[in-house]
C-alpha cells in the first residue's frame, strides 16, 4: 500500500479501485460475523473456495467474506450478486449444488430460500420482510464489505467525509454540522453529540481525547460488536472526524475482552489506515495528526459508564466518579475527553457526506436518524434491525420480527437492556424514540429489545434483571449496592411464594430511593424493570402474594406438575426421561407423578408429545380436570 499524501491521492486510489472491479461479475457475499461463524460459515467459505478452484471458476466468481447481515437465526447467510439471490442456513454440503444449479445452471434452489408464514418464498434479500421493512443506513454496508480489506470501504466512498472535513471545513464547521443534525448518543443516554463535542472542544487544556465506547454489556445486545466486526472503518472514520472537530490527537477504543473477532478486524483496519496515511502524522497532507489505541476491558458491565470506563483506561478499577465535574472537562488523566458509542461514531460520516438536512429528515422531532436494535426473545425473526426513529414497536415486532413464535400471545417487550423497562401490549403502537420510551418508563439504551409471550412471568423477569444488576454493581455507593440487593430479596420472596402484604409498597419505596440517590446511571436506571412491571402488571405481582399463584407457570415454588389422565396415552416418554424417577405407570395406561419426589425440572412437560399435551402445570387455585369415566377417555 502506498501512503496517500493528499485528498487527490485518495480520490485517485478510489477511482482505480472502482475501475478494477467488474459490477457484472458474480460475487458471493457470505456472512462471517460471530453469529454465522457459530453455524460454521467459515467451513462454507472454505468449501466454496476449494470447489471453485477445482472447477477453475475462481477467476469468474468472487467470494466476499463480510460482517453480519443481521438475520442471525437464519445463518449462515449468503447473497449472490448481481442477482441478489439470498440463501439461508447454508451448509458446506450445499456448496456444490449452489455452484451447479445457481452459478452454472442459473436456477434457484428453493429449499435454501426464505419461506414466509404464508408459505411464499422470497428470492431476493430485499424482498424478505425482515429486510424489506428496515432502513439500513449505518448497518447496510456490512453485506458489501470485507472488514479486512480497506479497499472495499473506499469503493463505497469510505473516508470521503474525512477528506471533506480536512480540506473544506474548519473544525467549528464540522462541529456545527453534527450539532445541527441533532445526532443523539446511541449508547443509551441520548445526549446530543454536538453539545458534548462542543463542551470538550471548549474545555481548558491543550490535550484532549476522543473515545469509542464498545463496552456493550446488555444481555442479548450485539449491535456494536457487529458494526466493529463488519465495518470498522465507518466507526474509525467518524472518530477521526470527531477528533478533528474537537482538537484531539489521541483516541481510544474501549472494547470488551469477549469480542475477539471485533478486536482482530479492528486491528487490521488500523494497520491499513496507517499504511494509507489515514492515521498518524499529517493525515492526507492536512497537517492534522491523530493516533488510536485499543484498550480491552475486562467485561464489567459498569465500565460502560463514562467515568468508570475512563478510570479503566487509566489502569484503575472501573468504578464511576461523582459527576460534579463532567468527563468533557476532566476525563482520562484529568484531560477533557469525549465519549460516544460505536453506532454514534458510525453516523458521523453519513452526516458529513449527505448533510444535516438529510439526516434530520429521518426520524421524529426529538430523535433523528435511524437506530439499530437487537431483536431477540419470543419472536419468529431474531437478529439486528435498523429502522428510522419513530417506527412503532408493533411494526418492529410483527412486520420485521414476524410476530410471536408458536402462535402465542404477545405479552410485553423489554427495551433498553437490564436497566430498561417492560412495555405491555396496549402500548405496541408507541413510537420508538428516546423521549417516548422514557415517558413509558423504559429507555432506548444501547438498543436491546427482548420480546416476551404469554408464558413469561413478569415478576420473574424483574428478578432476572435485578440478579444481573446485583452482580454487576461495583458496590461503590450504598443506594445502588444495597437498594438492588433489597429489591432482589423481595422479588425472590415473592417468586418463592413468601411474599407478604405491603411488599409491593416497600419494593416501590426502595426502587424510588435507588433511582434518586445512586451515583451513576447503573443504579439510577436499575429500578426500571421493577417499576415498569409493577406499573403495567401489578395484578400479576398481587396474585403471587395473595393467591400464591404464578399465572405464567414459571415460578417453581408456586407450580405443581400433574398428568391429565384424560389425555395421557401411556407412551412412557415422561417416565423414561424423569431424572429422579418421580413418574410411574404402565404402558398404554395413564401415568402419575409422585409430587414428593418431583423436583419441578420441567423435563416431563417438555418431552410429552404435543399431540397428547398430557403434562399440565398448575398454580394457585387452578384445578386439574376431573378424570373421565373408564372407557370415555380420549382415543
Amino acid at each position: 500500500m502506498a501512503r496517500l499524501a493528499s485528498v487527490a491521492d485518495l480520490e485517485k486510489l478510489r477511482q482505480e479501485i472502482v475501475a478494477a472491479r467488474d459490477p457484472g461479475k458474480t460475487k458471493i457475499a457470505i456472512c462471517s460475523g460471530t453469529g454465522c461463524r457459530a453455524y460454521a460459515s467459515e467451513e462454507v467459505i472454505a468449501a466454496f473456495r476449494a470447489e471453485l478452484d477445482q472447477r477453475s471458476l475462481a477467476d469468474k466468481v468472487e467470494i466476499v467474506t463480510t460482517g453480519c447481515h443481521g438475520f442471525c437465526e437464519q445463518g449462515p447467510v449468503l447473497v449472490i450478486y448481481p442477482e441478489e439471490i439470498c440463501y439461508l442456513k447454508v451448509k458446506p454440503e450445499d456448496v456444490a449444488e449452489i455452484i451447479d444449479q445457481t452459478l452454472v445452471g442459473g436456477q434457484v434452489i428453493e429449499r435454501l430460500l426464505y419461506v414466509g408464514p404464508d408459505g411464499e418464498q422470497k428470492v431476493k434479500e430485499s424482498e424478505i420482510p425482515f429486510y424489506h421493512h428496515q432502513q439500513r443506513l449505518v448497518f447496510g454496508s456490512n453485506r458489501f464489505i470485507d472488514p479486512c480489506n480497506i479497499d472495499d470501504y473506499l469503493a463505497l466512498d469510505g473516508y470521503r467525509a474525512l477528506a471533506k472535513c480536512l480540506t473544506e471545513m474548519t473544525p467549528e464547521e464540522v462541529l456545527a454540522e453534527v450539532d445541527r443534525a441533532n445526532l443523539r448518543g446511541r449508547g443509551g443516554g441520548g445526549f446530543p453529540a454536538g453539545r458534548k463535542w462542543a463542551a470538550t472542544r471548549n474545555a481548558p487544556g491543550d490535550i484532549k481525547y476522543v473515545i469509542v465506547n464498545a463496552d456493550e454489556g446488555d444481555p442479548g445486545a450485539y449491535m456494536d460488536r457487529s458494526l466493529l466486526e463488519g465495518n470498522p472503518h465507518s466507526v474509525l472514520e467518524g472518530l477521526v472526524i470527531g477528533a478533528y472537530a474537537i482538537g484531539a490527537h489521541l483516541g481510544y477504543i474501549y472494547v470488551r475482552q469477549e469480542y475477539p473477532l471485533a478486536v482482530d478486524n479492528l486491528g487490521r483496519a488500523l494497520e491499513q489506515m496507517r499504511e494509507y496515511g489515514l492515521l498518524g502524522k499529517d493525515i492526507l497532507g492536512s497537517g492534522f495528526d491523530f493516533e488510536i489505541e485499543v484498550h480491552r476491558g475486562a467485561g464489567a458491565f459498569v465500565s460502560g459508564e463514562s467515568s468508570a470506563l475512563m478510570s479503566s483506561i487509566e489502569g484503575k478499577v472501573g468504578e464511576p466518579r461523582p459527576k460534579y465535574i463532567r468527563t468533557s472537562i476532566s476525563g482520562v488523566h484529568g484531560r477533557p475527553s469525549n465519549l460516544n458509542n460505536v453506532e454514534t461514531w458510525a453516523n458521523v460520516p453519513l452526516i458529513i457526506n449527505k448533510g444535516a438536512d438529510w439526516f434530520t429528515a429521518i426520524g421524529t422531532e426529538g430523535s433523528k436518524g435511524t437506530k439499530i436494535f437487537s431483536l431477540v426473545g419470543k419472536v419468529n425473526n431474531t437478529g439486528l434491525v435498523e429502522v428510522p426513529m419513530g417506527v412503532s414497536l408493533r411494526d418492529i415486532i410483527f412486520k420485521i420480527g414476524g410476530g410471536i413464535r408458536g402462535g402465542k400471545k404477545f405479552k410485553a417487550v423489554q427495551t433498553g437492556g437490564p436497566s430498561g423497562g417492560v412495555i405491555p401490549e396496549e402500548m405496541l403502537d408507541l413510537p420508538v424514540d428516546f423521549d417516548a420510551l422514557t415517558q413509558a418508563g423504559s429507555m432506548m439504551g444501547s438498543g436491546g429489545m427482548i420480546v416476551m409471550d404469554e408464558d413469561t412471568c413478569m415478576v420473574d423477569v424483574a428478578k432476572y434483571f435485578l440478579e444481573f444488576l446485583a452482580e454487576e454493581s461495583c458496590g461503590k455507593c450504598v443506594p445502588c449496592r444495597e437498594g438492588i440487593t433489597q429489591m432482589l430479596h423481595l422479588l425472590r420472596l415473592i417468586c418463592n411464594g413468601e411474599g407478604q402484604p405491603g411488599d409491593l409498597e416497600l419494593l416501590e419505596e426502595i426502587a424510588t430511593m435507588t433511582k434518586d440517590c445512586s451515583l451513576c446511571a447503573l443504579g439510577q436506571s436499575a429500578p426500571n424493570p421493577v417499576l415498569s412491571s409493577l406499573k403495567y402488571f401489578r395484578r400479576e405481582y398481587e396474585l403471587h402474594i395473595e393467591e400464591k399463584c404464578c399465572p405464567a407457570h414459571v415460578c417453581k415454588a408456586l407450580v405443581t406438575y400433574h398428568i391429565d389422565p384424560n389425555k395421557c396415552r401411556g407412551c412412557g416418554a415422561c417416565r423414561r426421561n424423569c431424572p429422579v424417577g418421580a413418574i410411574s405407570g404402565e404402558k398404554k395406561q395413564p401415568h402419575v407423578i409422585d409430587l414428593d419426589k418431583c423436583t419441578k425440572c420441567d423435563t416431563c412437560f417438555m418431552v410429552c408429545p404435543p399431540k397428547f399435551s398430557a403434562v399440565t402445570k398448575l398454580s394457585g387455585s387452578e384445578q386439574l380436570p376431573a378424570a373421565a369415566p373408564a372407557g370415555e377417555q380420549e382415543q
